[in-house]
């Protein structure tokens, strides 16, 4: 599982569920992986985004946040019972491109990179200081924004046409005038969205500065002013 939902709508976890899917884990002797390809390195603020959590994953899967995408990669964190259990047997499996040396290196140099720039602790910072603060605020004043929620620079907002009744403001699987209308103000006012049905995500690259997130919330605010016109709530 993701440890922090992407694609599907940044959905965080409530308190107590990862710990419960762990005892659930635990009681019938399953493996608990958790999925950080997306929500890892930094994008939720920690390092790993079921570092939020109470939990330990007994495997964790990973791919381009952790080098950023420069070179394609991809691999798997192994828990020490795990990994023992290989001592006395070989592992059967493998890929034509596994090991790639120049991979390999390129997580090496980007780890290196976010501890010595404080990346990390940057995306955390923009999250609990920047985007969260603002993107709450923008959800007062648009009736447009359903609900504002996320970590770290990991953030979506839910758009509705009814506050009371969570009527999307575009059907699921589908897109609507009032979000066509909504993508196109906020690129011409250069940002780039990234929207799925009737949500747009808010997702901007872990260095981001503080001043670039405010110009990114301005930004907001001005296209969100032209779509509230779709609420009918």
């Amino acid at each position: 599982m993701e440890s922090v939902v992407g694609t599907a709508g940044v959905l965080i976890p409530p308190p107590g569920y990862m710990e419960g899917v762990r005892a659930l884990c635990d009681k019938n002797g399953i493996m608990f992986i958790a999925d950080e390809v997306m929500a890892g390195f930094g994008r939720t603020g920690k390092w790993f985004a079921f570092q939020h959590f109470n939990v330990t994953p007994d495997l964790i899967t990973f791919a381009k946040g952790s080098n950023s995408g420069y070179v394609p990669v991809g691999g798997v964190i192994i828990s020490d019972p795990i990994a023992a259990t290989f001592n006395e047997r070989v592992f059967p499996g493998g890929l034509t491109y596994s090991g790639h040396p120049l991979a390999a290196a390129s997580i090496v140099a980007s780890i290196d990179a976010m501890k010595e720039e404080g990346i990390v602790e940057n995306a955390a910072h923009i999250g609990e200081d920047i985007l969260g603060p603002g993107l709450r605020d923008l959800a007062e004043r648009h009736p447009v924004i359903g609900e504002a929620r996320g970590l770290g620079v990991f953030w979506a907002l839910d758009l509705v046409s009814n506050r009371e009744t969570r009527e999307p403001l575009a059907p699921y699987g589908g897109t609507s005038p009032a979000m066509a209308e909504l993508g196109a103000e906020i690129k011409k006012r250069g940002a780039l969205p990234f929207m799925n049905f009737n949500r747009l995500h808010v997702v901007p690259p872990c260095t981001i500065t503080d001043a670039e997130a405010q110009e990114g919330l301005a930004i907001l605010d001005e296209a969100f002013a032209v779509i509230d016109k779709h609420y009918t709530g």
